[in-house]
Order: structure tokens, then sequence, then C-alpha cells
């Protein structure tokens, strides 16, 4: 795959700053393993200040966030309480199954779950029935259009999982896009969560990592998980480094993603064979196509000709991503070049 002159395929494809690459040559590093690295500890600091929990511990990728915070939170037989389009049940090769011996209960929501959801499963538990241990959250949800919610949700949660004994975990893989939005702290969407798990990549614009934040106690335990799931590091700050650029810098660029997927999803619902899935409420535009009117792969193709990078098929959608690195001179662009797009596929579906 060629690169793109303007890439809307995901977040996770943008590359480092150059302020980023002059701090990772710099960096003063340590055996991280042994918490020796000194830039890893001032990235942990800053996670964990950020999202108002004692303590935060660097991992090498969301998936392994999410991991490492399932096996330190749950016992092999537990189930986790989660819509069923979440990352973790569509995209983290069956983890939660594989490795930590847990279970689904799916619950389908609009992007968020509340107690309403909750409560008709999460009664007596009996010698033959599941074991409800974990609420699962996404926020942002990354197959319901990205949308973001607030901190009445986590109160709700929170009041829910104390009691039946519950725990919660967030994953937060774009929680910064969902503080954004709402214009809030993001520890006030954190606040009741036993573990949150964030990326450093995606929208933050790191080129790598992800942090888990909660209690000193679950990070200490944590720690452990990580290094039974291989994920101890040595000289790590190389990487650290510019995650800590990616988390001072990177959350105040975010209303200008968000900005910019707003105004090309106008410009995608206008154009024929096309239409948005959802509100475009953060930097996720999530699209379907009538494929009477438009072929699809002819409109990635003629994209892609023209220097404009587009998600293939995800079942009967496709997504689009805004990111640091389109800027609204790249968007007026991209606006041509989809529409040129699309009526190249306009008229190969209707010739066909």
């Amino acid at each position: 795959m060629p690169p793109f002159r303007i890439e809307l395929r995901s977040d996770t494809q943008t590359t480092p700053t150059q302020d980023m690459r002059a701090a990772m040559a710099d960096a003063v590093v340590g055996d991280d393993l042994g918490g020796e690295d000194p830039t890893v500890r001032e990235l942990e600091d800053l996670a964990a200040e950020l999202f108002r929990k004692d303590a935060a511990l660097f991992v090498t990728s969301g998936t392994m966030g999410n991991l490492v915070s399932l096996l330190t939170l749950s016992r092999r037989g537990d189930t986790l309480l989660v819509d069923p389009e979440s990352h973790v049940t569509l995209a983290e090769a069956g983890g939660f199954a594989a490795l930590a011996g847990c279970s689904v209960i799916p619950i389908q929501t609009p992007g968020w779950l509340t107690p309403a959801d909750i409560e008709p499963h999460v009664g007596p538990v009996t010698t033959h029935s599941l074991n409800p241990a974990i609420i699962w959250t996404e926020n942002t949800h990354n197959r319901r259009g990205g949308v973001a919610w607030g901190p009445q949700v986590m109160r709700d949660l929170a009041d829910l999982s104390g009691r039946h004994g519950l725990r919660i975990h967030i994953d937060g893989a774009r929680i910064f896009n969902a503080a954004a939005a709402l214009d809030l702290p993001v520890s006030d969407l954190a606040d009741g969560a036993d573990t949150v798990q964030f990326c450093l990549s995606k929208g933050l614009g790191a080129p790598f990592g992800s942090m888990i934040v909660g209690s000193s106690d679950l990070i200490q335990r944590a720690r452990r998980t990580r290094q039974l799931v291989g994920g101890g590091m040595r000289q790590a700050g190389v990487m650290a480094a510019a995650g800590l650029i990616a988390l001072r810098d990177g959350p105040g660029r975010l209303a200008d993603d968000h900005r910019r997927a707003k105004q090309l999803g106008d410009v995608i619902d206008d154009l024929p064979g096309l239409r948005l899935v959802s509100p475009v409420y953060t930097n996720l535009i999530f699209v379907t196509w009538d494929p009477d009117v438009l072929d699809l792969d002819v409109f990635v193709e003629e994209a892609a000709k023209r220097g404009v990078g587009v998600g293939g098929a995800r079942g009967n959608m496709f997504r689009l991503v805004t990111h640091h690195q389109v800027s609204d001179a790249d968007i007026d662009e991209a606006t041509d070049v989809l529409a040129a797009a699309a009526e190249a596929a306009t008229a190969v579906a209707t010739h066909a």
C-alpha cells in the first residue's frame, strides 16, 4: 500500500512529529523492568495525574492494556458485561476467552452501558450460572459512531457496581477524544472506574504504546501481569519520550480533528450512494453505501489513485478518520477527491 498524501483510513496511520523524533533520540533511559527508566516513570506519573488515579503503567499497545487489565481484574470463569461490538470482543484475537478464560454477556447498546441494561444480568450466582464480574465499557465506542459518554454514566455504573460487587474497566483507546467532545477533563470520565486503558497513538499521535491507570494496588498487580504476557521492557524511555509529547500536546488538538470530521461527514452525506450511519460525534466517520448506486471498491480505488486513503468495507459500512496530520487544506482537497471518486464509482455501479 503506497503512502497516501491524505490519510483518512485511521488515526493509527499517524507518523511521529519532529519533536517526538528529537525527544526519542535524546531520551534519558534505564531498565524499565527494574523501575529504573526515568522517562517511563515521568510518563506514568503524568498519566496518573491527568486521570486522578494513584498510578499508571506503560504497555506496548491498547490490546495489551486491555488484556493486562482483564487478567488483573478477573479470575478464570468470570464473565464480562459488554457491548458485542466492542473492540475486546471483535478485534483482540479472542484474548478474553483464550488467555483470561472469561466469557461475555453481550448487551446491545447505543454506545454506552447503563444500569438498566446490566441489572437483568446480575442476579444471584448459582452453581450453574455465569459469574458476572466486570462491566466492560468503551469511550469513545469504536463501532457505534465514536460516541462519547459523560460522567453521569460512570456515576450510575459505579453505584451499580458497588451494589453488586462488580469491577469496571474502560477501554478508553480514544477517551481523550471523548473529553474533547464533551469539553471535560478526562478525569471526569474515569471517576469510578477500576482501570482505564488509553492509547498514546491514534488521536494523540505517538508511534507506540498505551497506558493503564488505576489504584496503586491494581497497577502493582498489573505490572506482574504485564510480565506474565511478555510485556516487560528495558530501555523503554525511547518510546515513552514520544508518549510524553503526545500526552502533553495531543489533547489540545482534538477539537480541530472533530471539526474537520464533521465538515467531511457533511460532504459525504451529500454524495450519491453514500450515507452517514450516525452523526459525527468525534473524529470517526461511519458511512454506508447503496451497492445499486455506488461500487465501493471503485470508490476506494479512485480515491487512492488521487492520493486519499479511505478505509475498506467493515460489513455494511466503512470508516474515515481525521487526525492531527489532516489539515483544513487537506479536508478541502479530500472533499474534491471523494466527489470525483463517487462519480466514477456510481458510473460503474449504474452500468453494471
